[in-house]
């Protein structure tokens, strides 16, 4: 009986004992339970609150170290509680805890490292960079006096039972040289310090076996100190970077949820090295037991094989989309013209037919007057009047006048219909109009001119519909092709007056006049053109001719204001003033020699886009659509207007009609001054006399027209109005008319002769072939000219004056002339060149004042036209676009393949790669953008057009390119590959390098030819990666490798795998991002760099697009 009492009482003590520990526990100022407490009474109901208490104050550790984490370790650890929480987070599995106090009778406080202790472990770590060293510093309890056996790996002591450890001090390290045992399980023991530290999550840390027959410590690598027999194998030695050693980490192929225990992974789950957990695999994946990785390149294939469909059927059908829309707008336009023509036809055979029948009723009413009385004659009269205001109600009004025997027929034949009444057709409703009122231009003409007419027009008769716009067009065209055969001395102008039944618009009228006009070059003192003095009318066509070299295109170009690197003297008069004549540039078209036009745009793409850019902003988009058509018409473009231009790998239209677009471009902006640089150089005779009947066509507006020819045939020769031939050396051998040529040059004793072509003769003279009849040499002709019509002769051309001057004294040559050594040379060569290029950027920054009166479209407009043409010209450059995607999902898949994820780099070798292949690859398709249209760009900005809006366009629709390139390549290579990071990060990163490197691809394009850009694009990114990956310390190599755009795309990719890496793994991220030189927080960063770097470079692109322009 007092056995049980006694019982009772000690349960009841107990009870209360483990109330008071737990009270205490939670209340900081009174003494909590610890494992003395456990030692003391050896109470298994003691365990979980000791367990709790112990793993708290390992907890509060946390607070304690914040600070010196986030200044020594910051670069690797963007979150202190996240990345401590990630690796010693232990809720729910302190199990190993538990056991360990057991082990130890609850002497576990006194054996555990404290905030110091632990300091100084991870800061000699980290100091010695690697860990080839299985020893920390000396230190208190381990040096060389002083070598307990808790100092070896494995190994732990004790403070001893009356020593109290406080976990939190920073002050200094306590003397731990008591009861060395192996440590417990889920601990680790370094090698030079006698204290316990717990192993991270994502650990296996059981206790050692000693292996007899390597005489190592499994499955850590470690040996038994020599001399020491009672020493065993302890726990786990060393947590490092998994370079160093990996013994610690939970192998592939199983997870460890707690520290003391690992589970192989199942079937289709994979765990990664360090993994804690196992993660389910995809479907339509292979994972079998104890899988490491999932093996997805079943997806990489299915995408591959989807991918390559999907583009070779791009590749194959890409010009269908347009193709059909071109067909759609070419049915409309023929139903369009079709339409008109009916029309047309139909009033003119109308009115005929109405013409023919009044002058016979008025016939018929003179003859029966005569005949009978004046009652019954009126009464007739009467008759026939009603008879001529009949209306038709049939289609039968369409055909030819009928004799008067059948006038009854007619009429009985045209009361039938009303007696059924049917239905008049749409043609008669038509004719019915027409003679309601003869002037209407029902289903003719749509007038658009006044906006206030267009605001009250019905909606019915809005314009707004392409077929609703041809309609417009061609009803114009008709109309006016039949106002100039009834009116064939109408100039041009009226005719469109007459046909638009409104006043026409009118152009401004360009008068110019050159005085003693002179070019030198500068640095060679070379005369280019010479004493040159004329006038070019309005409304006239003048032609420039001459032997080669004589200065012809020269002389036109220094009137368009084009000419660069010369010193110009004498004077250049626009309507009676002193102008420049790029004041004037909007309403000047200027025709190159060579054949400018884009071949990837068909004929009326190409003319449709330089008349909205250089029209008035304000003129009605039907009126652009009837310039453009009226110009394809007077061409002869008809034919091909829907073809392409074609390029030299791909046959378009031929060299004849290519030429005649080349010249429609300028002529669709409605110049008043037009400017051509030998326009018939390769047509033949009829497409030559085409052309010049076109450009005559606009003289007749008032337009200064003046051209630059070789040798035209006589009846083109005729064509012409005035004429300039020039001698060599630029001089005017004579300027005036075409007519008064021959008369000019009999008076100076050359005739022509017979079957010889009249410019022909005068050019091979010239040129010095053909030796003239009378005693006058070539070289005498621009001093006769100059005589002839009173102009200064130059001093030193005197003597070329027969009898008219005193031969000037000749001096020796060689007296007073000092030959120039190879340095002067060498110098003035230098001298020229530098005047010559800063001429050149002088003159592409060069801004005078407007003076044309004609407001183009803005910069925003001008954007919208040049993105349409642009996209146009990428659709049918859909093919290279898409070799460049086959391109990057072979290089993604390749790579994914060879380069694998390495966890000691977090993939860097394969992020390598990716950086140089996806770098090259996007320069080398960037380098289209620009590179082909050089010409294009320095014709349109010299025309006037907008090199901002040319250049963002180019770069907005580059931007799917780099959207989609990313996704591309990262679709083989990620799933190939298969990195712990996500796909959106990879995709982020890869997008902001295309992003930059394209900006440096348009650098490259746009400043080099495409020989050495397309070499610099493939070496840039190679060497780049190369200065980047330098490990050195040298600051010079450290600075360059910060503005290498590879260092941070490379960066980014490591970081964003890197963060993926938590528990065990934290110390192999620290090591590696501290060898390389990476900052976790660095990031966002990196990705601002590529974006600004490729900002950066699109605006030095656009400066060298805009400086360095044809020379």
């Amino acid at each position: 009986m007092g056995m049980s009492v006694f019982r009772a009482n000690a349960n009841w003590v107990a009870h209360v004992l483990l109330f008071l520990i737990v009270f205490v526990g939670l209340v900081p100022c009174i003494h909590c339970v610890d494992g003395d407490d456990y030692s003391k009474t050896g109470d298994p109901a003691l365990l979980p609150a000791v367990t709790q208490v112990i793993y708290g104050r390992l907890s509060n550790l946390t607070k304690i170290l914040t600070q010196d984490i986030v200044s020594n370790l910051g670069f690797c650890i963007k979150d202190v509680n996240t990345d401590w929480n990630g690796a010693f987070n232990y809720a729910g599995k302190l199990d190993f805890l538990t056991d360990c106090i057991k082990t130890t009778k609850g002497d576990v406080t006194q054996r555990l490292c404290t905030a110091v202790e632990i300091k100084f472990y991870f800061s000699s770590l980290f100091e010695r960079g690697a860990a080839d060293d299985n020893y920390l510093k000396p230190n208190k309890n381990c040096n060389l006096t002083s070598w307990a056996s808790g100092c070896e790996p494995g190994w732990g002591c004790s403070v001893g039972q009356d020593q109290k450890v406080d976990l939190k001090t920073l002050n200094s390290m306590p003397s731990r040289t008591h009861d060395c045992q192996p440590c417990c399980e889920g601990f680790f023991c370094p090698q030079g310090i006698t204290c316990m530290i717990p192993c991270p999550l994502g650990s296996y840390c059981p206790l050692a076996k000693f292996n007899k027959t390597t005489g190592i410590c499994d499955p850590y690598s470690y040996q038994l100190p020599p001399r020491k027999p009672n020493h065993t194998c302890g726990g786990a030695d060393i947590w490092a970077d998994v370079e160093g050693s990996s013994e610690i980490f939970c192998s592939p192929g199983s997870y460890c949820p707690t520290t003391t225990q690992k589970v192989p992974c199942r079937s289709g789950h994979y765990c990664r090295m360090g993994a804690t957990t196992e993660k389910r695999c995809f479907k339509l994946t292979t994972c079998n037991p104890k899988t490491a990785n999932q093996n997805i390149h079943f997806y990489g294939v299915m995408l591959f094989a989807a991918l390559c469909t999907l583009l070779i059927i791009i590749y194959n059908c890409s010009d269908h989309v347009l193709t059909l829309r071109e067909k759609r707008e070419a049915k409309s336009r023929e139903a369009a013209a079709r339409h008109a023509r009916e029309t047309a036809q139909a009033r003119e055979r109308w009115k005929s037919a109405k013409d023919v029948a009044k002058k016979r009723a008025v016939g018929l009413q003179n003859q029966l007057s005569r005949t009978f009385s004046r009652k019954k004659s009126a009464r007739q009269s009467g008759e026939l009047k009603v008879l001529s205001q009949a209306k038709p109600a049939t289609d039968a009004a369409l055909l030819p006048p009928l004799p008067p025997s059948s006038l009854s027929t007619s009429g009985q034949s045209s009361a039938a219909p009303k007696a059924k009444k049917k239905e008049p057709s749409n043609l008669t409703k038509m004719l019915h109009s027409f003679e309601e009122n003869p002037d209407s231009h029902e289903g003719f003409n749509l007038e658009i001119g006044d906006k206030n007419i267009k605001k009250n027009m019905p909606k019915g008769k809005q314009i707004h519909t392409h077929s609703q716009i041809f309609k417009y067009a061609y009803g114009q065209l008709e109309k006016e092709k039949a106002m100039q055969q009834q009116n064939k001395d109408l100039t041009f102008s009226g005719v469109i007056s007459m046909a638009t039944g409104s006043e026409t618009r009118t152009r401004p009228t360009i008068e110019v006049a050159f005085k003693d006009l002179t070019l030198t070059l500068k640095g060679k003192k070379k005369h280019l053109l010479r004493c040159v003095s004329g006038k070019f009318m309005p409304g006239r066509v003048s032609a420039v001719m001459g032997p080669s070299g004589a200065g012809k295109t020269t002389f036109l170009s220094s009137l368009a204001g084009k000419v660069t690197g010369c010193t110009m003297t004498g004077l250049i008069i626009i309507n009676g003033k002193v102008e420049s004549m790029q004041s004037y540039k909007k309403i000047i078209g200027f025709v190159p020699q060579d054949d400018i036009v884009h071949g990837n745009l068909t004929v009326e793409e190409n003319l449709r886009f330089s008349a909205k850019c250089r029209l008035s902003a304000d003129l009605p988009k039907p009126d652009k659509v009837l310039v453009v058509e009226r110009v394809i018409e007077c061409l002869g473009l008809q034919a091909v207007r829907d073809s392409l231009v074609g390029t030299v790998e791909k046959r378009g239209i031929s060299g004849g009609q290519r030429k005649r677009v080349n010249v429609g471009l300028e002529m669709v902006m409605e110049p008043s001054l037009l400017i051509l640089d030998e326009p018939t150089t390769g047509l033949d005779s009829s497409s030559s006399q085409l052309l010049l009947r076109a450009l005559r066509r606009e003289a007749l507006e008032g337009v200064n027209i003046c051209m630059v020819l070789h040798q035209p045939s006589y009846s083109l020769f005729k064509m012409f109005d005035d004429i300039i031939l020039l001698a060599k050396g630029g001089l005017t051998a004579y300027h005036g008319p075409v007519k008064k040529v021959e008369e000019y040059f009999a008076g100076l004793g050359i005739t022509v002769p017979e079957r010889v072509n009249p410019p022909d003769h005068f050019i091979d003279i010239l040129e010095g072939i053909v030796k003239p009849s009378s005693s006058v040499t070539p070289e005498q002709l621009p001093v006769r000219w100059m005589l002839h019509n009173g102009y200064p002769v130059p001093p030193d051309m005197l003597q070329l004056v027969d009898e008219l001057a005193a031969p000037l004294t000749s001096s020796n040559p060689g007296d007073g002339a000092t030959e120039q050594s190879f340095a002067g040379d060498f110098w003035e060569d230098m001298k020229s060149t530098v005047e010559l290029k800063r001429d050149h950027i002088q003159h592409n920054f060069l801004r005078s004042k407007d003076l044309s009166n004609r407001q183009t479209p803005g910069v925003a407009r001008q954007y919208r036209y040049f993105l349409g043409r642009v996209g146009k010209q990428r659709l049918r450059e859909a093919r290279l676009e898409v070799v460049d995607y086959l391109i990057l999902l072979l290089a993604g898949a390749c790579l994914g393949t060879l380069a694998k994820v390495s966890d000691e780099t977090f993939g860097s070798l394969g992020y390598t790669y990716s950086v140089i292949a996806v770098s090259l690859l996007s320069k080398i398709s960037a380098l289209r953008t620009f590179s082909l249209d050089k010409l294009h760009y320095w014709r349109e900005s010299a025309s006037g057009m907008s090199s901002l809006a040319y250049f963002l366009s180019k770069d907005t629709v580059d931007h799917f390119s780099t959207v989609i390139k990313p996704l591309v390549y990262l679709s083989m290579f990620y799933f190939f590959n298969n990195p712990r990071s996500s796909f959106a990060d990879n995709y982020i990163v890869l997008l902001c390098l295309v992003y930059c490197v394209t900006g440096i691809a348009y650098i490259l394009a746009i400043y080099l030819e495409p020989s050495p850009a397309q070499l610099w694009s493939v070496l840039l990114p190679v060497v780049l990666t190369l200065i980047a990956a330098q490990d050195t310390d040298t600051v010079f190599v450290k600075h360059l490798g910060n503005l290498c755009y590879t260092k941070w795309a490379l960066e980014a990719f490591v970081i964003a795998n890197a963060e993926r890496y938590s528990g065990v793994w934290l110390i192999t991220r620290c090591s590696s991002l501290m060898q390389s030189g990476y900052d976790l927080h660095d990031w966002n960063r990196c990705l601002i760099y590529l974006i600004i770097t490729g900002i950066i470079s699109r605006v030095a692109a656009f400066f060298c697009m805009v400086t360095f322009q044809k020379k």
